[in-house]
């Protein structure tokens, strides 16, 4: 890790490490954590943490990252203009094997399901990403006590009494599309609350009206205010509930079994998604005792409880999309490389595609992941020779190609012999970021906001570019970096980072040379 620091004025050595360490002695104080337990977190000692809290002892910025992530809270901040940037040393082969982690969405999800438990929720392996931080510290403003425990591994999560909605988060809540699933949770505690307009991905106009008329069955009526917020009214409902859901979406389909879990009349829901966030969603509810039928399939049956207060541990799958990016990591490298623990049922549409493109891959006997439902298996990529497909590759909803592995299929298109038709019709914009990968060599026509054609074979070279500001084809233009002779600098990448966890490094893992500069 490489640093390029700029401060906004000069500091007295003795002055920072005293007042950093104070900072610290304050919030661990703040957290309820000893000494002793904030070492084992950080995996130290407790002398050197009260070295640290007397502001004896130097401290680099990859601890205070490190103790922020186990307080959950920012110690240091120099100032706003600090940004991520990755220098890629490309045209290197991959070798080796790589973990998929756990899933990101299914992180949120079960983030926003913990408040419905007035129990202790311990998420294990839980994804340590961006997006993930942002809906923790909504949590936190809400008086939700979460801590890091098992070296930082899993995540303990504690409700208070009482939610303090009044307290919430609006800067964090406004850097996450996620923030939206907490409408269904909270009407089972507040007759009124104010959420403030979903942020994420910059991928075109995106409407919360399915989840406003999903929710309306629970009693919620939304208006939208001119200060950015959401005005959420709730009124009583008895009896149980049937409806349609207006798209088959993944987030509306969990807004709605959030509602559903606290309640204690019968809902179902039709034309939900099967998806796989939503599926671990399903899952975690079972263990706390909601009887959910149908899970897999676009119809649930949800008998909810008016009560939940349990201890649980439960372990997400794993992440289909970050086994998708390392598959397209392989192929765009032209490397052979196994990806172990590939939750299949996810990614079985995207390996039939592949396999007509001509990709060479095996697939290993399938196994159980830790959940005990999802079914995983090992992939490795081989050499090969693609083709274009014969027909055009489009993503649609679950259990089809999943619209956020679409913009691989640009990238892997771009190594492919021949002329292919991407069509994107889900989101408004996604294509036209595509036509960044020209700059990096590749051969793309942008037919329209929805469709791009992609000519292969492609002859990469490096280049300086700013990371999009959408989380897939951020990604892409990365992939296509690892690919290009030379050094490429990509600039801001916190909207990888947002869905990534440690994604540099685990690329360098398989033989990437990857840089991250910090600007501060």
């Amino acid at each position: 890790m490489v640093y390029h620091i700029w401060y906004n004025k000069p500091m007295n050595k003795v002055d920072y490490k005293q007042e950093i360490g104070k900072l610290i002695a304050e919030t661990r104080i703040g957290q309820g954590l000893t000494q002793a337990e904030l070492a084992k977190a950080l995996g130290t000692s407790q002398s050197a943490i009260n070295r640290i809290e007397k502001g004896g002892q130097n401290i680099s910025l990859d601890m205070v990252a490190k103790v922020s992530e186990v307080l959950n809270r920012h110690i240091l901040s120099i100032n706003r203009r600090k940004t991520l940037n990755f220098k890629i040393n490309g045209g290197r082969k991959l070798h080796g094997s790589i973990k998929v982690n756990t899933s990101k969405n299914a992180a949120v999800a079960l983030l926003c399901a913990s408040i419905l438990n007035k129990g202790k929720t311990t998420l294990k392996y839980l994804a340590k990403i961006e997006e993930v931080y942002r809906i923790i510290e909504v949590l936190n403003s809400l008086g939700v006590k979460t801590t890091w425990v098992n070296n930082g591994h899993d995540l303990e999560i504690v409700p208070p009494k009482k939610l303090t909605i009044d307290k919430l988060n609006k800067t964090a809540a406004q850097q996450t599309r996620s923030v939206i699933m907490l409408m269904g949770p909270l009407l089972h505690f507040f007759s009124e609350f104010k959420l403030p307009y979903a942020g994420g991905c910059h991928l075109g106009q995106r409407t919360i009206t399915p989840h406003l008329n999903a929710l309306e069955y629970f009693g919620l009526s939304v208006s939208a205010d001119i200060t950015g917020f959401y005005d959420c009214v709730v009124s009583s409902t008895t009896g149980d509930k049937i409806f349609t859901l207006g798209e088959r979406g993944d987030t509306v389909t969990e807004n709605a079994i959030l509602a559903a879990a606290l309640d204690a009349n019968k809902t179902t829901i039709r034309n939900a998604s099967p998806n796989y966030m939503v599926q671990d969603l399903c899952f975690f509810l079972q263990d706390l005792g909601v009887k959910i039928d149908g899970v897999g399939t676009t119809t649930l049956v949800i008998r909810g409880k008016t009560n939940i207060d349990q201890s649980i541990e439960y372990y997400p799958a794993e992440d289909p999309i970050e086994a998708m990016s390392f598959v397209a990591a392989a192929v765009v490298t032209d490397s052979e490389i196994t990806v172990k623990r590939v939750p299949m049922e996810f990614l079985e549409v995207e390996l039939e595609t592949l396999r007509q493109m001509q990709l060479q891959f095996e697939v290993s006997s399938e196994y159980q992941a830790n959940n005990g439902r999802t079914r995983l298996a090992d992939i490795t990529v081989k050499s090969s020779n693609l083709v274009a497909p014969a027909d055009k590759i489009h993503p649609l909803p679950a259990p089809g190609l999943n619209i956020d592995n679409l913009p691989f299929f640009a990238i892997i298109a771009a190594c492919a012999t021949g002329r292919t038709l991407i069509h994107d019709w889900v989101f408004e914009n996604r294509a036209v970021y595509l036509t960044e990968l020209n700059k990096l060599g590749a051969n793309t026509e942008l037919l329209d906001a929805h469709r791009i054609y992609i000519e292969g074979p492609t002859h990469w070279h490096a280049a300086e570019m700013i990371t999009p500001p959408a989380l897939r084809p951020a990604v892409v233009i990365m992939l296509g970096m690892l690919a290009a002779k030379g050094e490429s600098i990509l600039r801001n990448v916190y909207s990888i980072n947002r869905g990534y966890e440690d994604f540099a490094k685990r690329l360098n893992s398989l033989g990437a040379d990857i840089e991250t500069l910090t600007i501060i």
